[in-house]
């Protein structure tokens, strides 16, 4: 048989043991050794926090999650919509206006007129 020890704990703090102990351990001995032993393979101290809890876990992402919706839509808005917008532009077939062609004046003017004509007076010879 093992023999115990007794340690002085003030009553409430015994009180908030005992019923910690008997929820998830068949003794007090036994939690009080799993305690130990999780401190001592974590090594980590029980005064420090260990992080976040699951509220403050869930409030942080959704914060971060409508961040991404708000950039998402200001990618839209900036790029997506404006970039669909000109490639639909130039897929769009509309019938380009007829405008007159640009001719060098020099050709545009040219008229042919005839130099030499026959006489239309048979009468006259030469």
């Amino acid at each position: 048989m093992d023999s115990f020890t007794g340690i002085r704990f003030k009553k409430e703090t015994a009180k908030r043991f005992q019923t910690f102990s008997r929820t998830y351990f068949k003794s007090h001995t036994e939690a009080m050794s799993t305690m130990l032993d999780f401190f001592f393979y974590n090594e980590i101290s029980p005064k420090e926090k260990l992080g976040p809890t699951g509220r403050t876990i869930e409030a942080k992402l959704l914060k971060r999650i409508n961040a991404v919706i708000a950039i998402m839509r200001d990618v839209e808005k900036t790029q997506t919509k404006p970039t669909v917008a000109m490639i639909q532009s130039l897929f769009e077939t509309e019938e380009p206006t007829k405008k007159p062609l640009i001719v060098e004046k020099k050709y545009a003017e040219e008229k042919k007129e005839v130099r030499f004509r026959e006489k239309q007076n048979s009468s006259n010879q030469l």
